[in-house]
């Protein structure tokens, strides 16, 4: 991980996040909070009573009474700012360290885009969209860019953290490059993709600053409900103080309720638990994404991830491994295994394509058969070619080839031989397994199949079914006709799969299970994944892909790995259920504050109420003032939880909620009776009350 996952609460986040609960005092910070800053105005309040009890002026209650619950709700105001300055620390945290991968590097800009041509030093910061430079062994690459010449082994470390250097190269899927990382063999010609500042590791220390976040739909909803409660609340309150005034002047004994008290019950009712933790919750959950090696570019994306349920996989390098690879030799009559596979071995001695390389690997495996130096005995190797569609070796009379079964029926009827039967069930057996089939000749005779075929990934079709449980269908997608692409997904274990696709195909699919109301998630690393990711609703880019796909989606995988979308799931259902969950929580333990807070105000007028006074508090002071602490003390108990997230296990929605209700609905209720009892018992033994 580039960026070191730092403990709860290390010494090194926690003073930042102190000074910063000061800090976020001010107005115009509160004000974005509607529930908190309820508390920060009922804060102010009371302070004013309290300076006025303190100066002499004819106090409503007791200076002592008022100093201590106005100093409670500056805590409870402190408090919420201390979550959110801690979640907000952890993320500068990881930002800081991606900034430090950021250097200062020189730039071989060229003054033609050729390898070969003329070239000036300059600074990386001096290179503009469009600009081309050289990058050999040994350089920082300057900028994000995309290879336009050459291939090179780069170590992409200080961006994703894997150790193991990927390749690079002009054309196709893997051409992106990013600037940081270091060329560690060959060269590469590369045109730049940004300007100053637009870089990706830009982009990801800004992302990964979660102090500018934007809320979620999600989070705006529940942000709605908090205000109405609240509204609703204070409207309540504000009531009781005439109401109260009428009941004492009309009984002619009591005493009508202090406004101090009012802003104590106030501010126990309306949620403040989860108004005070709701912005910690979205900033940690972006946190937690960054620590799986994934950047999400918002916290409307993580969310999303929580409630997709139909997942769309590319084949091609996400569920197998990218390239076919030799899996048998299958000889025809006349000819024995290992001749057939020591003819295969020497016709892709010099074949450097992935395909030619595995066989070249199974040969040896199968037979022990080590490479030869063929040269000094006067081979010729005769390359593949798009008109021939076959490649293969000159060795003094033997002309070994290998190829496209159409291809080698050309050659071996050019030299007077055939297609036998055999070698035409072989390749339609192979072909109805899914596999590729490459014929293996020598001068007119064929000696028989090599069948290639695309490897699943281990352990893949394991976590597909997790997903499954986790209530999400896979869809595989792939350009292989419908029997390679049924075989594939067969023993992938995916849901379902679309063949032969096309870009238009894969956003038509995408729009038609969002049409159903389905959450769509989908992966994928190519251009022509780049209409698709743009209409998913979670659209994860590999870091190893172009440069359009990385614009299209909404994430980035820093690991290239397709099937880290399961975690990117985990986590953001880890935050809709740690944000519900805290919800519930903040709602029950009202109750508790009913039976502490109202027969405390109101017994004096009535007396009736001191039946709820269930937990027997000591006095109506210590009632109000052990509800208003225990009040500001549960948001620092439940800063762990917020920032860590709760536990995710694969189970069904209703499991979940039966769950959550058991926990934080019925914890929500008993704990604070508990531990509003334990504050009394303390303030009575300090004799405070």
């Amino acid at each position: 991980m580039t960026a070191k996952q730092l403990s709860m609460f290390e010494p090194r986040l926690v003073r930042p996040a102190m000074i910063d609960s000061f800090r976020k005092l001010d107005l115009r910070v509160q004000i974005r909070n509607p529930v908190m800053f309820v508390v920060y105005v009922g804060a102010l309040f009371t302070t004013g009573l309290w300076l006025h009890a303190l100066s002499g002026g004819h106090g409503e209650a007791p200076a002592w009474f008022i100093g201590t619950v106005t100093l409670w709700l500056w805590f409870t105001v402190l408090f919420a700012n201390f979550a959110e300055a801690l979640a907000e620390g952890r993320s500068k945290a990881q930002a800081a360290s991606l900034r430090a991968a950021k250097q200062t590097i020189m730039a071989k800009k060229l003054r033609e885009p050729r390898y070969g041509a003329a070239l000036d030093y300059v600074h990386g910061a001096e290179l503009r969209r469009g600009d081309v430079a050289l990058v050999e062994a040994g350089d920082t690459i300057p900028a994000d860019g995309e290879v336009i010449e050459g291939a090179a082994s780069v170590n992409e470390s200080a961006i994703t953290g894997e150790s193991a250097p990927v390749i690079r190269e002009a054309g196709g899927d893997f051409s992106a490059v990013t600037g940081g990382t270091t060329v560690l063999s060959d060269w590469i010609v590369m045109r730049i993709t940004v300007n100053p500042g637009e870089a990706f590791i830009d982009r990801m220390i800004a992302l990964v600053e979660g102090a500018r976040r934007q809320k979620t739909p999600n989070e705006i909803a529940l942000t709605i409900l908090l205000v109405a409660l609240t509204l609703a609340f204070l409207l309540a309150t504000v009531t009781l103080l005439p109401y109260t005034l009428y009941s004492v002047t009309a009984a002619g004994a009591g005493a009508p309720v202090t406004v101090t008290a009012l802003v104590a019950l106030l501010v126990c009712l309306i949620p403040t638990t989860i108004g005070a933790l709701l912005s910690a919750i979205g900033i940690a959950g972006m946190s937690r994404m960054l620590g799986a090696n994934v950047i999400a570019t918002s916290g409307r994306a993580v969310e999303a991830a929580g409630d997709v349920n139909v997942l769309l996989l590319d084949k091609t390098g996400t569920i197998t491994l990218g390239n076919r690879q030799a899996d048998a030799f299958l000889p025809v009559s006349g000819t024995t295994e290992r001749q057939l596979a020591d003819a295969a071995q020497l016709a892709s001695l010099a074949d450097e394509t992935p395909e030619g390389r595995s066989i070249v690997v199974l040969a040896k495996r199968l037979f022990n058969l080590r490479e030869r130096d063929i040269r000094a005995l006067g081979a010729t190797f005769v390359p593949f070619s798009a008109q021939t569609r076959m490649s293969g070796v000159n060795l003094g009379k033997r002309q070994i080839r290998k190829g496209a079964e159409d291809a080698i029926r050309r050659h071996v009827e050019t030299n007077g031989g055939g297609i036998p039967a055999e070698a035409s069930r072989l390749v339609a057996e192979v072909s109805r397994r899914g596999s590729t089939p490459l014929v293996v000749s020598e001068h007119a005779r064929v000696l028989g199949i090599i069948e290639l075929k695309d490897i699943v990934k281990g352990g893949i079709r394991e976590r597909f079914a997790e997903l499954r449980r986790m209530g999400i269908k896979t869809v595989m997608i792939t350009g292989d006709n419908r029997l390679t692409a049924a075989a594939i997904a067969a023993e992938a274990g995916v849901d379902d799969f679309l063949a032969e696709a096309t870009p238009e195909a894969k956003l038509a699919l995408i729009r038609q299970y969002q049409a159903e109301g389905h959450l769509v998630a989908m992966t994928g690393d190519g251009s022509n994944d780049a209409p698709a990711l743009a209409q998913a609703d979670v659209a994860v880019a590999m870091h190893s892909g172009t440069q359009a796909a990385k614009e299209a989606g909404n994430m980035v995988d820093l690991d290239s790995n397709p099937t880290k979308l399961l975690e990117v799931v985990v986590v953001g259902k880890q935050m809709l259920m740690t944000r519900g969950a805290l919800t519930t929580f903040s709602i029950a333990n009202d109750v508790a504050k009913y039976f502490a807070i109202i027969p405390a105000i109101f017994a004096g007028v009535y007396p009736q109420l001191n039946a709820l006074n269930v937990m027997n508090l000591a006095s109506p002071q210590s009632a109000i003032l052990s509800a208003v602490i225990f009040n500001a003390l549960i948001i620092v108990a439940l800063i762990p939880l917020a920032l860590k997230g709760i536990r995710y296990r694969p189970r069904g929605a209703g499991a979940v909620l039966r769950r959550n209700l058991a926990i934080y609905g019925l914890g929500g209720i008993v704990v604070p009776f508990v531990g509003i009892k334990l504050i009394d018992l303390g303030l009575a033994a300090v004799g405070l009350v």
